[in-house]
C-alpha cells in the first residue's frame, strides 16, 4: 500500500490572529433563535453557496452513528428545525426507529459554528405538501423516482425511471407529493453556539431548554 501525502496546513501564527484582530464576543441571549436567525442572515450574505447546509447526525440499528448532509428548509421557535427528505431513506429509517437527532452548522467564511441536539416529530401533511410544490417539477418527479439510499444497479435505470415519470406528467405541473417523501422537525432541547478566536480561545455559548425558558451556560474552549 502507497502513503498518500495529505496536505495539512500548519496552525495559524501569532502574526495570523494579530492580524485578524479582536472579534466581539457571542452576546449573553435568553433565548436562541433571534441569534441564530442573525448569524443564517450572515452566512447567507457571507457564504459561497448553501448557507443553510447542515449536517445531521443519527445512530442505525447497531448503534453506529451516521451522519449526512441536509438543508435547512423551516425555522421557528414553536416548529423548530425544518428539513424534507425520503421517509424510507437510511436516515428516515433510523428517525424511525430512533426520534432523536443532532445537526451542526458551520460557516467557514465567518468561522462560527452552531450545534443542535433534541427530538424528531414528522411536519403535518399538508406542511410536506406546501413545500414539495414549491420545488421544481423535475426535483419532484426525481423524488418519486428515487429509491433513496438503495441499491442502483446502474444510472441509467434511474434516469429511465425519471423518463416514464416525466412522461406521465408531461407538462403538468400538479405533481403529487408520494407518501414516502415529506418533513421532519427538530425540536431542540440545547443549542450551542462556537465563535473562532485568536490563540484558540474561542467562544462558546450554550442554552439548553429548562421548562418554557432556556438555561444559559459559557463553556471552556
Amino acid at each position: 500500500m502507497t502513503d498518500v501525502p495529505v496536505s495539512i496546513p500548519g496552525s495559524p501564527s501569532a502574526a495570523d490572529y494579530a492580524a485578524d484582530g479582536d472579534r466581539p464576543l457571542i452576546p449573553d441571549v435568553s433565548e436562541p433563535f433571534e441569534l441564530l436567525d442573525t448569524w443564517l442572515k450572515e452566512a447567507n450574505a457571507s457564504e459561497p453557496n448553501d448557507s443553510t447546509a447542515m449536517s445531521l447526525a443519527t445512530v442505525d440499528a447497531d448503534g453506529l452513528p451516521d451522519v449526512r448532509i441536509v438543508l435547512l428548509r423551516g425555522l421557528s421557535a414553536a416548529d423548530g428545525f425544518q428539513f424534507y427528505t425520503n421517509y424510507d431513506s437510511a436516515k428516515g429509517t433510523q428517525l424511525a426507529a430512533h426520534p432523536k437527532a443532532a445537526l451542526c452548522f458551520h460557516w467557514k467564511s465567518l468561522r462560527r459554528q452552531v450545534r443542535v441536539r433534541g427530538t424528531i416529530e414528522k411536519t403535518a401533511s399538508h406542511q410536506s405538501d406546501t413545500y414539495f410544490q414549491q420545488r421544481a417539477p423535475q426535483s419532484r418527479i426525481a423524488a418519486i423516482a428515487s429509491d433513496q439510499s438503495r441499491p442502483l444497479d446502474n444510472r441509467e435505470a434511474f434516469n429511465q425511471r425519471v423518463a416514464e415519470i416525466s412522461s406521465i406528467y408531461g407538462d403538468d405541473d400538479d405533481i403529487p407529493r408520494p407518501e414516502h417523501w415529506g418533513g421532519y422537525r427538530l425540536i431542540p432541547t440545547e443549542i450551542e453556539f462556537w465563535q473562532d478566536q485568536a490563540f484558540r480561545m474561542h467562544d462558546r455559548l450554550k442554552l439548553v431548554r429548562d421548562g418554557k425558558g432556556w438555561r444559559r451556560t459559557r463553556l471552556y474552549p
